[in-house]
């Protein structure tokens, strides 16, 4: 129900998220480990695509293109989450939260598409073998790429409109950082209706997305049964880094978009451990599995190490 009369004017939102957190340095410190493990790891694998023109063909721009999106991913939000954890630092201003709200939804829609294109250059790759270079050339694979980044910035455009659009009754947040729900929910209005519009929304995404990379799979799995022994292994190499990848940013938002319409009753606690896995897990273990799984980047790290060695020897 609105309670225009009621509203208040926010500069400043105060994040609770963590209110109820025992152990907060501890929390804090482990979540600092795995946020600059995961900025290092992801700047290190688009520093050797950048800088190695062996690298600039399609899969690897790709796989930049996750790493970019990876690093703004855990970059959106961790840093404000281990503030509050570790310095105590529990408000962020109005703007700098809808800024924070629109860039991780954002890259959160641009997982989504990222890993989807991949599924769509591994299914070229073994769908026409000869013909690979021709269709999927390192240009369109750009073009495809911006356009992917513009039509994600369509979708996530409606939720920092219809939020600031609101009356506000409160500045203090029951989340651990500002994203859409936490928003809403400090607003005067019944919140249902804002939540389904972004579940179908998200709902949409993730079922087309997904239902794309299966089908890709499929295909994948048909060529593979008349392909060679030797062919097979290479595929199967190929995509189990992908699969990795997919398994471990779907698995956490079916539960939270899809189960939680269904039925399925988190507490915050749970529902903000699973928010934060979908941040901080995939940011990562994406660059980590692409390291050790792709022979090329994996190649230029051990020559990379090789050298040092040499050196100090």
């Amino acid at each position: 129900m609105s309670l225009p009369n009621a509203s208040i004017k926010v500069t400043h939102f105060i994040i609770g998220g963590f209110d109820t957190v025992k152990r907060p340095i501890a929390v804090g410190v482990v979540m600092l480990i795995t946020y600059l493990l995961a900025v290092i790891a992801n700047v290190l694998n688009i520093l050797f695509i950048i800088f190695d023109k062996r690298l600039h063909k399609p899969m690897y721009l790709l796989i930049c293109n996750l790493a970019v999106v990876d690093l703004m991913y855990c970059c959106s939000t961790t840093p404000t989450m281990i503030g509050v954890l570790l310095a105590g630092v529990n408000t962020i201003s109005y703007v700098e939260c809808f800024i924070q709200m629109s860039v991780f939804h954002l890259v959160g829609v641009m997982e989504l598409f990222a890993l989807a294109i991949m599924a769509f250059d591994r299914l070229i790759a073994f769908s026409f073998p000869f013909q690979y270079h021709s269709y999927l050339t390192n240009t369109r694979t750009l073009v495809v790429t911006y356009i992917l980044w513009v039509v994600a910035c369509g979708f996530v455009a409606v939720m920092p409109v219809t939020a600031a659009t609101l009356p506000y009754c409160t500045s203090r947040m029951k989340y651990a950082f500002c994203d859409y729900a936490a928003v809403i929910r400090t607003t005067c209005v019944d919140p249902n209706y804002y939540f389904n519009l972004v579940s179908v929304m998200m709902f949409f995404l993730l079922f087309f997305t997904f239902s794309f990379i299966c089908l890709s799979y499929f295909v994948i799995a048909f060529f593979m049964k008349v392909s060679s022994n030797r062919d097979k292994t290479k595929m199967a190499s190929t995509c189990v880094s992908h699969l990795i990848v997919v398994t471990c940013y779907y698995s956490p938002l079916f539960v939270l978009v899809l189960l939680t319409r269904v039925g399925v009753v988190l507490t915050l606690e749970e529902r903000q451990g699973l928010l934060i896995g979908t941040i901080l897990s995939p940011s990562l273990v994406n660059p980590v599995v692409y390291c050790f799984r792709t022979k090329e980047i994996k190649n230029k790290i051990f020559k990379i190490f090789t050298k040092k060695a040499d050196i100090s020897e």
